[in-house]
């Protein structure tokens, strides 16, 4: 009799927690999702997510010796930022300033880089990148999650909204540049600089508006853009100028995601007509084998820009999308299968026992034991991208941004 009611509440316990998982699963999807694809979804979460999980660790793994004696990665704040950060949204919690000392040497050293004016940069390096180093460096310190930072971070960001263009004659009006010069505002910084906004809790109306006109003018949409150049696909290019690293006044895929991006964050609704149009732009141009429009230019750049893009937008659509074709593709689940498949694979020996800090009492590897490590690489050469430690960043927070329970 005792036996059975164990098997009894064990059964109850069971299927509560796949009624709860599977109401969970409901309530990210939309309304209009059908049921079938719900359950193919919840299915195809099942089998990915610790695929995914285990291809994040071997990544941090490879990054981890990847540290320089100073505390940098390759001597640059902005690559430092982005790596740390990575270990520091892994999805199960595992890495901390507490838990693993390199995280807090490169948060020292980039807190030592901080000037005067709030900035975190480097004045020895030309161009120092003011902006775009500073919203990384911002994003690294509020993934801390340490009160401590809360000056450094809050000068920071007084820093980022003082780079904003407030002349409203300018045609750069709303934009944010690299900081370096006075006469180059783009969408890549500006996207840069809402995250770290957004990431460490600098919430401002009026920077989101400013924002939304430098978005509008950098749309191919003429019915929001008054640009001569502008065009009616929807999709981003790099400036209000017209000016698209794909050639002429073309749109492209990294650029697109970084606008539909820009307007969550800037708190435009998901069905204005403006953020409808970039999202009918990705629908039309979708694929992950390439950064649409530029081939393997910026590739790894797209991954992450696309990852938190979608995931952002994402608890409208349910995790898929309807392609040109009219095929229904889950976006995370193409996305994480072509880093699998990019990724580049080594091994290292344990030469001490390592212990797992999130379970003090477990070991992750033996002493003498073989450790897996993954890493990326673009042969492509534009914006750093042969620079594996950036690109490795850039695949791994793709994947924590795409990572759901």
């Amino acid at each position: 009799m005792h036996r059975s009611k164990c098997l009894l509440w064990t059964w109850v316990l069971f299927f509560a927690t796949e009624i709860l998982i599977t109401s969970s699963l409901f309530a990210q999807l939309s309304s209009n999702t059908d049921l079938a694809t719900t359950f193919d979804y919840y299915e195809m979460r099942r089998e990915l997510n610790p695929r995914v999980l285990e291809t994040i660790d071997q990544g941090l793994r490879w990054l981890e010796i990847q540290q320089g004696s100073d505390g940098l990665f390759h001597n640059h704040p902005g690559i430092t930022a982005l790596a740390i950060t990575a270990f520091l949204k892994h999805p199960e919690g595992k890495y901390s300033e507490t838990t693993h000392k390199f995280i807090k040497k490169s948060i020292e050293a980039l807190i030592k880089l901080k000037q005067d004016d709030g900035g975190i940069y480097d004045l020895t390096k030309q161009p120092a990148l003011p902006n775009y180093n500073t919203s990384v460096s911002v994003m690294a310190l509020a993934a801390t999650k340490n009160s401590d930072y809360d000056s450094i971070i809050k000068e920071a960001q007084d820093f980022i909204k003082g780079q904003q263009v407030s002349d409203s004659d300018s045609r750069y009006y709303g934009g944010i540049g690299y900081g370096s010069r006075s006469d180059v505002y783009d969408l890549s910084n500006l996207t840069y600089a809402i995250q770290a906004l957004k990431d460490s809790g600098g919430d401002d109306d009026e920077v989101w508006g400013k924002a939304v006109q430098f978005l509008e003018r950098c749309q191919n949409r003429s019915e929001s853009n008054d640009r001569e150049w502008a065009g009616d696909d929807g999709g981003f290019v790099y400036a209000p100028t017209g000016e698209s690293k794909a050639g002429g006044t073309k749109s492209y895929g990294s650029m697109t995601y970084a606008g539909l991006l820009s307007f969550v964050h800037a708190k435009v609704d998901p069905t204005d007509p403006r953020v409808e149009a970039a999202y009918h732009w990705i629908r039309n141009n979708y694929r992950v084998d390439e950064n649409p429009g530029m081939d393997q230019q910026g590739l790894y750049y797209h991954y992450h820009t696309m990852a938190k893009a979608l995931s952002a937008y994402d608890q409208t659509k349910g995790g898929s999308l309807t392609d040109a074709q009219g095929q229904t593709r889950f976006w995370f689940k193409d996305l994480a299968e072509e880093l699998i498949e990019r990724k580049i694979t080594d091994q290292l020996t344990a030469k001490e026992d390592v212990l797992d800090p999130a379970k003090s009492d477990q070991l992750l590897f033996k002493k003498g034991e073989n450790v897996e490590l993954a890493y990326w690489r673009n042969d492509e050469s534009r914006w750093m991208e042969r620079d594996t430690v950036l690109v490795t960043a850039y695949a791994i927070l793709a994947l924590e941004a795409g990572l759901r329970p």
